[in-house]
């Protein structure tokens, strides 16, 4: 009784922390102009679906570990597996997406201007629409001859253990967007680390005086990054045109200073210079780490035993119940963590939860921050 209650208490906690997260995101964006850009849609339709996970799986998971057996019928099953697949799939999706957006952003200098509210409402339309084909698939007649005998003999509530489904599933899933993300965030780190390290009158800096309409100077303001990026590496990795007006502008630490060519040739200022690029390459490590390790430890493990229990039969019958539980919870505290990686790192994002959690108090810290952020920096 006592292990029933710990589980159910943790399980809880886990729920709140989940909803009360993305309900923060939604509301911050809904809220504030400014975080109203089109580069933020993408997180918007994240932590939705983040909040639908939330909201309509876990609740009934929770219910399904603390009674360790499924009693809620076949019907329900379906719905619940369905619900389930549609959320987790949309919110792994979500990420590739942004991934995507970030990498087209630190990449081509025009992008931030061709990207509009139709392009990327097309990008989240086929998001939802491939969590929709893979959720709705074992409903349609993709199942397994024993999935009614799990649900009524076994009280064991699976989605759909047919091979060919499950090869399809978690490859749609989980297994190509994975092999994606490590890809576009290892580009995105070889663009940043290569930016770092370039000397001033390089071909990027050329680009930025060509976007910006000018061959002498060139006023940026010091402010947030490409797509709401992490702060520490938007420092490194954010190269757009100043033109947009919105969060996506480019952070100064990029820019190399041209005044004072003496002391720049000084010796001691290139090791400097070094140690300042080191720090820089380091913490744009740190952070692709942080966004791709998290992700690979939440969900790898469930579909490994996704994809294992199909194609072994004995694999299957011996997993225990709460090893399943467990790799499956994994996935869903991703949902609580998304809004953490994807927002709190972002000074705009934590200047919208200060005012909503300190209201007024809050406005004289955003305020400063904000003149800080404008200073500008001449090229």
């Amino acid at each position: 009784m006592a292990m029933t209650i710990v589980m159910a208490s943790i399980l809880a906690l886990a729920i709140l922390c989940t909803v009360i997260g993305n309900l923060f995101v939604i509301a911050a964006i809904l809220l504030e102009r400014h975080l109203r850009a089109v580069g933020n849609y993408l997180v918007f339709s994240l932590a939705v679906a983040d909040l639908m996970v939330a909201c309509l799986v876990m609740p009934l998971g929770a219910v399904y570990v603390v009674s360790g057996q499924w009693s809620l019928g076949p019907d329900l099953c379906d719905v619940w597996t369905i619900v389930d697949v549609l959320c987790c799939t949309a919110s792994i999706l979500h990420l590739l997406a942004i991934a995507m957006d970030r990498f087209w952003a630190v990449t081509n200098v025009d992008y931030i201007h061709n990207r509009n509210s139709r392009r990327i409402g097309t990008m989240i339309f086929i998001i939802w629409a491939v969590a929709m084909v893979v959720s709705l698939a074992p409903v349609l007649g993709w199942k397994d001859p024993d999935f009614l005998k799990r649900i009524e003999v076994d009280r064991i509530c699976l989605l759909s253990q047919d091979i060919a489904y499950q090869m399809f599933a978690t490859c749609s899933t989980f297994y190509v967007p994975l092999a994606l993300i490590l890809i576009l965030y290892w580009r995105i780190f070889q663009v940043a680390r290569k930016r770092i390290r370039r000397k001033p009158g390089n071909k990027v800096v050329l680009a930025l005086r060509k976007a910006s309409g000018s061959t002498r100077s060139l006023t940026v303001p010091s402010t947030t990054t490409v797509n709401e990026m992490t702060t520490n590496f938007s420092s490194e990795v954010s190269t757009s045109a100043t033109a947009s007006g919105t969060s996506d502008k480019i952070d100064s630490m990029l820019l190399p200073n041209h005044n004072n060519k003496k002391q720049q040739q000084r010796p001691h200022h290139q090791q400097q210079r070094e140690s300042i690029e080191a720090k820089r390459e380091r913490k744009a490590a740190k952070t692709l780490a942080i966004i791709t390790g998290l992700f690979v430890i939440c969900w790898l493990p469930f579909f490994i035993v996704a994809l294992l229990m199909p194609l072994c039969e004995s694999c299957r019958e011996n997993i225990p119940l709460l090893v399943l539980n467990i790799f499956q919870w994994l996935g869903y505290i991703n949902s609580g963590i998304n809004p953490i990686i994807y927002t709190i790192f972002s000074p705009d994002f934590r200047t919208a939860f200060k005012k909503m959690l300190l209201g007024k108090r809050a406005i004289n810290i955003s305020n400063i921050n904000n003149t800080k952020a404008k200073s500008p920096v001449r090229v």
